[in-house]
């Protein structure tokens, strides 16, 4: 059994992303990672990072961003599916940028790969979600935030990363163009594995998170529009009141240890219950998403009501 690791990133340095903390999250698991790694800008240190981590492992694909060709987030999926189509692994292992795996999921993530292998139903492994929000402790389980998804696929073609790479769909007879696509695509089927991904997409200083925050808008929306939107949007982006999420009290992984360390914006949360004047009301902050989360939560012992899956859960 051969597995492959791989991801797509770009400006990761001057985003605040720890890309080599992701890849070396999986790395021991790997036979193989592969980067697509996009034409940075000059202030980025994105190649240096990675080159760094010193491992034969790792390929490196460089690559150049069309996002007239690739619009309203595909060219994600884009240069996903460029990283995969290198990939030789019986299993692929997807991570974006900001995501990272606990070594203590490792074994059983590989006993899972080897237990489904010769399995024709299972298309792939669903892993749980961590979502982190302003620190390293604070976490969110707000109905809005997916509390799963795909993230070990088997090597097929026509297995795609699908929309703006949140997850994969089998797509037949696909042009390579329209990742957005909803005909003649079809959801996997999945087996859900007692693993966690760590998200950090959302640990970032205040004023990163809004550069991170437009960088994002500006693939999916154009730059015009993303210049328009962000003119009178404050330089620091506000996490809102971090005392009503959930805290993690467990370490965090081995790889992120330096990373962590460097957390150095705690004056600039608010730690209590109550949103300060003038805040921005988050999504999960508003009553509708509350009170659906209580329901979730506290009645129907976590199960979601509605939301989309993009998978079809095996019962294994």
């Amino acid at each position: 059994m051969k597995i492959s690791g791989f991801t797509m990133v770009k400006n990761a340095s001057k985003l605040y992303f720890p890309i080599k903390q992701s890849i070396e999250s999986i790395l021991p698991l790997v036979d193989e990672f592969v980067v697509a790694l996009g034409d940075c800008d000059e202030d980025d240190s994105t190649l240096k990072e990675i080159e760094s981590i010193q491992s034969d492992k790792i390929r490196i694909i460089h690559t150049v961003w069309d996002l007239n060709k690739y619009s309203r987030g595909t060219e994600n999926a884009h240069q996903s599916n460029i990283a995969k189509d290198a990939c030789s692994g019986d299993w692929l292992f997807y991570l974006q940028a900001d995501e990272v795996v606990h070594e203590k999921y490792l074994p059983g993530i590989k006993k899972a790969c080897e237990d489904y292998l010769f399995d024709k139903k299972v298309e792939g492994l669903l892993f749980n979600y961590k979502h982190f929000w302003g620190d390293y402790e604070h976490y969110h389980y707000a109905h809005n935030w997916y509390p799963k998804e795909i993230r070990i696929i088997k090597n097929e073609k026509d297995i795609y990363s699908w929309e703006s790479a949140q997850s994969f769909r089998r797509i037949l007879n696909f042009d390579g163009v329209d990742y957005r696509q909803q005909k003649n695509t079809f959801k996997l089927n999945v087996v859900n594995i007692d693993a966690e991904i760590f998200h950090y997409g959302w640990v970032r200083p205040p004023v990163l998170m809004n550069k991170k925050r437009k960088a994002l808008h500006t693939i999916h929306n154009g730059s015009k529009v993303a210049d328009k939107d962000f003119k009178d949007v404050a330089e620091e982006f506000s996490y809102g009141a971090l005392g009503k999420l959930r805290t993690y009290s467990g370490t965090p992984p081995k790889v992120m240890k330096e990373w962590v360390a460097k957390h150095d914006w705690s004056d600039k949360l608010n730690y209590t219950s109550d949103r300060k004047p003038n805040e921005q009301i988050h999504k999960h902050e508003k009553l509708k998403t509350r009170l659906t989360t209580f329901l979730e939560q506290k009645v129907l012992g976590g199960r979601q009501i509605g939301g989309f899956k993009n998978y079809i859960l095996l019962n294994k």
